[in-house]
C-alpha cells in the first residue's frame, strides 16, 4: 500500500471524464464506452476513432504509490520483450503541460491526473479477445506450466523494491486490520480472533520449513486472469503483481476439494514449468498456508473498502454472525489442512 489515505469514492468519473483523460493522452475515443468487471478499480473498454479498442484501467487512490504502479508495469513489459504471452500497458503520448495531467515512467505508462477531486492515475492498454480458458487434459496442464514458468523464468530475475511481499506477516497486517476496523460480530470476535492467530501460527510454521526465495509473481493467477485465443494462453491483470514464492501463481489453478486430484493436476503443470525454471519441491507444503493467507487477506480487503457502495452490494452478508462463523469454520479447517 502506499502510503496516502484511503479514497473509494469514483463517483466523479463520468464517461465525459474517461474520454477526456485519453484525449489527453493522445486516444481519442468514439463515445463508445463499456465498464468491466472490477471492485478495486474503475475498468473501461473504450472504442476509439481509428476502429481500435482500449481497456483504461483508472486505479483506486490510495492503494499503490506510483513507483509501485511503474514496477508492476515494467515487469510486463520486461515479460513483453521476452515474447511472454502477457498484456502490458501502452506508452502514452505526452500529456498537457498545463498540470493537469503528466505521463510518467521509463516507457511513459501511466498517466496522473490532477482533478478538483484529487489525484487519479491511469493506465491504457490494448483489447484483447479471447475465451475462457480449457484446462482439463494432462496437455493442458502442461501448456499452462510452460506459460507460467516462462513467467517465473524472467521474474526470477530479480525483486521488485516497491511493491508488496508475499510472506506471514501480511496475514498478520489483515488480522489487525480486521480487529481495528471494529466489523467483528461482538459474539464472536474472540472465537475468530483465537482462530485466525491459530491459522497464523501454521502459515509461519509451513513457510519456515519451506524457505522458498521470493521471486517476482504475477500475483494473482488464477482462470478468471487467463484468455485462451487458439493455441495461445495469455495472462493479464498484474494488478497484484508482488515478491513471494512460486507457489503462489500456481496453486488457485489446482482443485482444493480433491487432494489427490490436486496432487496430479500439479505434476501435470509442473511438467511444462519445469521446461523453463525450476520448482522446489519444498514448495508442495506452501499450498494450504497460501490458501489461509488468502481467505484472511480477502475479509481485511472487503473490510478496508466498504465505505465504497460496490462492497456492501457485492457482499450483503459481511459483518454478520453468519459470516463470520462461517470464516471461523473455515480458518479452523485450514488449521487441520496445515496438520
Amino acid at each position: 500500500m502506499s502510503g496516502e489515505a484511503p479514497h473509494h469514492d469514483f463517483g466523479h468519473l463520468t464517461p465525459a471524464e474517461v474520454l477526456d483523460a485519453l484525449d489527453a493522452a493522445g486516444l481519442r475515443g468514439d463515445g463508445r464506452i463499456l465498464q468491466l468487471n472490477s471492485y478495486e478499480n474503475r475498468v473501461y473498454r473504450v472504442m476509439l476513432e481509428d476502429g481500435s479498442a482500449v481497456v483504461a484501467k483508472f486505479y483506486r487512490p490510495g492503494r499503490w504509490s506510483d513507483e509501485q504502479l511503474l514496477e508492476e508495469h515494467d515487469f510486463a513489459h520486461e515479460l513483453v520483450a521476452e515474447e511472454v504471452p502477457v498484456i502490458a500497458p501502452l506508452s502514452l503520448a505526452q500529456a498537457a503541460s498545463d498540470g493537469a495531467a503528466a505521463v510518467l515512467g521509463v516507457h511513459q505508462t501511466l498517466m496522473v491526473l490532477e482533478r478538483p477531486q484529487g489525484r487519479m492515475r491511469l493506465s491504457v492498454s490494448p483489447w484483447q479477445g479471447g475465451r475462457d480458458p480449457t484446462v482439463e487434459s494432462p496437455e493442458q496442464w502442461e501448456r499452462l506450466g510452460r506459460l507460467l514458468g516462462r513467467v517465473h523464468a524472467v521474474g526470477g530475475r530479480g525483486r521488485f523494491a516497491h511493491r508488496l511481499s508475499l510472506s506471514p506477516a501480511l496475514g498478520e497486517v489483515a488480522v489487525r486490520t480486521i480487529e481495528a476496523l471494529d466489523l467483528l460480530d461482538p459474539g464472536l470476535a474472540s472465537r475468530w480472533g483465537e482462530a485466525a492467530r491459530a491459522a497464523l501460527q501454521g502459515v509461519q510454521q509451513a513457510f519456515d520449513r519451506a524457505r522458498t526465495p521470493a521471486i517476482r509473481l504475477h500475483g494473482d493467477a488464477h482462470r478468471g486472469n487467463l484468455l485462451e485465443r487458439g493455441d495461445t494462453l495469455t495472462l493479464v491483470d498484474l494488478d497484484d503483481a508482488c515478491n513471494g514464492p512460486p507457489m503462489q501463481d500456481l496453486w488457485l489453478f489446482l482443485d482444493g476439494q480433491d487432494a489427490e486430484l490436486g496432487r496430479r493436476q500439479l505434476d501435470w503443470l509442473l511438467r511444462g514449468y519445469e521446461d523453463f525454471t525450476a520448482f522446489d519441491e519444498a514448495q508442495r507444503v506452501l499450498i494450504e498456508p497460501l490458501r489461509t493467507l488468502r481467505l484472511l487477506r480477502h475479509s481485511a480487503w472487503i473490510a478496508q473498502r466498504w465505505s465504497d457502495p460496490a462492497f456492501p452490494r457485492a457482499f450483503p452478508a459481511f459483518g454478520t454472525a453468519s459470516w463470520w462463523g462461517d470464516q471461523i469454520a473455515q480458518l479452523q479447517e485450514q488449521v487441520e489442512r496445515m496438520g
